[in-house]
């Protein structure tokens, strides 16, 4: 491979982690994001479209790069907690595109299957994970990378 066939590689990252983010301070989620999100800050992010994780991560990568976002939403858009919806128009000028898998009910299969389809599309996954949640849908997404043999960087919070 040359260095002009490295330039056209599209690498990309999904982030999922846990709704539970109340026990800590959003300059301390700040600080996480700045270590863990800046030095990937050229990729293509693809983010759950969900509160928590999904809605400070997207703000935070909205605000601070200049990023490339997909939002992936297991239903519609319209479908999604006030607090997701918000960050999301808040960062509409920074968002890609918006996928909406429009998923009949939304229950933890419709979860998971918009958890696969970010990372069955990217390089890389980054979870922040509670560690109340052991049997959650981030250490599930996590476990799915583990499955695939693709790297995943875990965040505990």
């Amino acid at each position: 491979m040359t260095s002009s066939d490295t330039k056209s590689i599209t690498w990309s990252v999904a982030i999922t982690g846990t709704r539970n983010v109340g026990h800590r301070e959003p300059v301390e989620y700040a600080d996480l994001f700045a270590t863990h999100l800046s030095r990937y800050a050229d990729m293509h992010f693809y983010i759950g479209g969900a509160k928590g994780i999904d809605s400070l991560a997207l703000l935070w990568l909205a605000g601070e790069t200049a990023a490339r976002i997909t939002i992936v939403v297991p239903g519609r858009v319209d479908q999604q907690p006030a607090e997701a919806r918000q960050a999301i128009t808040r960062s509409r000028d920074s968002i890609d595109e918006i996928v909406e898998l429009k998923a009949v009910e939304l229950r933890s299969h419709a979860y998971h299957e918009r958890n696969r389809y970010m990372v069955d599309r990217s390089s890389l996954t980054i979870g922040f994970p509670h560690h109340d949640e052991p049997e959650s849908g981030t250490w599930q997404t996590l476990n799915y990378c583990a499955q695939l043999r693709k790297p995943r960087l875990i965040v505990p919070i």
